[in-house]
C-alpha cells in the first residue's frame, strides 16, 4: 500500500477504526526468578501507567479510559484486570474485564477492546495481558491438585502442550535439526535486537530488571539436550520457557489520534481447530484475519507468531506457505528466546509489531500480523496497518 502520511482520515474510517497509539511491556523473566514475588497487579499496573502516559503524549491530550481489558490464564481469579486498573491509579470509575483464551488471551483482550470501539463505543481503552506463573495458585478438586484445567470435555483429546508439540512434529515430519535451527535463529535474532537497543523503548523496567532474562542462553548447547520423549525430537531448548510478564496497548478511536502514528486494526479472527493438534491454530486464524482485511501473506511486512515450541512454529509457517527462516517472522526473536508468559504473550506480539513498524518508521499502509495458537484447539490473529 502506498505511503500517504498527509491524507486526512476519511469519515467512514473515523467512525469505525480503532488505533493502537502506545504499546509497552515488562521484561520477560523465567518463572521463579526475578519476578518470583510479584503478583499480577505488580506486573500489569506499571505497564498500564506507562501506556496511558505514552498515549497522552502521542495524542496531545490525557486519555479518559473507558475500560481495562487484560488476558490471563492461571491467576487466582477476582478479575485481575480490575485489580490492575485500581493498582495503576486509574480511579474507581474505570472498570476491568479479564479474558481467558489461554495462550491467545492477551491478543484476544486487545481485540475485545477494538471491537467495542468498532461497534460504536467511542472511548479509549487499555488492553493487553499479564501472567505470573511464579505466583499462580495450586488448584484442586475433591482434594486432588492439578496443574491445569482440562481444555476439552471427557472423551476428547486433551494433550499437554509438550506432547501436543511432539505429536505435531511427528505428524508433519519436522526433524530435530529443523527445530534446533529454528530455536537458534530465535536466540540470535533476540540478542541482535537487544544489543542494537530495539527493545529499549518498549520495556518498562521492574525491580531493577531491564531486559528479558533468557536471551543470554547459549544456543550452541541445543544439540546436547536430550529429547523430552522416547524416540522424540522435542527438547527443552526447542520449548519455550514458562515466564512472568505483562504487556499492554492503548486503543483509541481514530478521530482522537490527531497526528499520532499507530496501528489500525484491519482484520481479526478467532478460530477452532483439532484439539489433538492445537499448535496449528495460528495458521487458520492468520488466513481468516487476512481474508477479513482483504490481504494475503505476501502483503505482510512483519509477523509476530507466538513461538510456544519450534515444531509448532514450523508447522504454522508451513501451513501459511512460508519458509522456516522467513525474515519477516519474529525478526527480533520470538517466545523461544524471550519467554512465554501465557496470558500476556499475544499482547507482547502487538507490542513487538508497534516497535518494528511504528517506532522503526515503517511507512503508512505497511501491514503486520500478530497471532497465537491456543491450547484446546484454537487460534487468534489480528492484521494491523501503520497510520501516520
Amino acid at each position: 500500500m502506498p505511503d500517504q502520511p498527509d491524507q486526512p482520515d476519511r469519515p467512514d474510517q473515523e467512525r469505525a477504526d480503532a488505533v493502537i497509539v502506545a504499546a509497552r511491556r515488562t521484561p520477560i523473566t523465567t518463572r521463579s526468578r526475578a519476578f518470583a514475588r510479584l503478583g499480577l497487579e505488580d506486573l500489569a499496573a506499571p505497564v498500564l501507567r506507562h501506556v496511558l502516559g505514552d498515549a497522552g503524549s502521542a495524542t496531545g491530550a490525557p486519555l479518559v479510559v473507558a475500560d481495562v481489558v487484560l488476558g490471563n490464564c492461571r491467576g487466582p481469579g477476582g478479575n485481575p484486570a480490575r485489580i490492575a486498573a485500581l493498582a495503576a491509579g486509574l480511579g474507581v470509575s474505570v472498570p476491568g474485564a479479564t479474558v481467558d483464551r489461554q495462550c491467545g488471551s492477551g491478543l484476544a483482550a486487545v481485540l475485545e477492546a477494538v471491537r467495542a470501539i468498532q461497534a460504536g463505543d467511542d472511548r479509549p481503552r487499555l488492553a493487553g495481558g499479564v501472567e505470573s506463573a511464579s505466583t499462580a495458585p495450586t488448584r484442586s478438586v475433591g482434594g486432588k491438585s492439578y496443574a491445569r484445567a482440562p481444555f476439552t470435555p471427557a472423551g476428547w483429546p486433551d494433550p499437554d502442550m509438550p506432547a501436543a508439540a511432539q505429536a505435531l512434529a511427528d505428524a508433519d515430519g519436522i526433524t530435530r535439526e529443523r527445530q534446533d535451527a529454528h530455536a537458534a535463529r530465535s536466540y540470535r535474532r533476540a540478542r541482535a535486537a537487544r544489543d542494537a537497543g530495539r527493545f529499549d523503548h518498549e520495556i518498562v523496567p521492574l525491580q531493577g530488571v531491564f531486559a528479558d532474562d533468557s536471551i543470554r542462553w547459549d544456543e550452541r548447547l541445543l544439540a546436547r539436550l536430550r529429547p523430552q520423549f522416547p524416540d522424540g525430537t522435542l527438547t527443552a531448548g526447542t520449548s519455550t520457557r514458562i515466564s512472568d510478564g505483562a504487556a499492554a496497548v492503548a486503543v483509541i478511536p481514530r478521530r482522537m489520534r490527531g497526528r499520532a502514528p499507530g496501528l489500525v486494526v484491519r482484520g481479526q479472527a478467532v478460530v477452532g481447530c483439532d484439539p489433538a493438534l492445537p499448535g496449528i491454530g495460528a495458521a487458520p486464524a492468520v488466513q481468516a484475519a487476512l481474508a477479513s482485511a482483504g490481504a494475503s501473506v505476501a502483503d505482510v511486512a512483519a509477523f509476530e507468531i507466538v513461538e510456544a515450541f519450534a515444531a509448532q512454529s514450523l508447522a504454522v509457517l508451513a501451513r501459511l506457505g512460508m519458509e522456516d527462516d522467513d525474515p519477516r517472522v519474529c525478526a527480533d526473536g520470538g517466545a523461544l528466546a524471550l519467554g512465554h508468559p501465557w496470558g500476556a504473550s499475544g499482547a507482547v506480539g502487538l507490542v513487538r509489531l508497534f516497535s518494528r513498524l511504528v517506532r522503526a518508521g515503517a511507512p503508512a499502509g505497511t501491514l503486520g500480523v500478530a497471532a497465537a495458537s491456543v491450547g484446546g484447539g484454537m487460534g487468534v490473529a489480528a492484521v494491523v496497518e501503520v497510520v501516520r
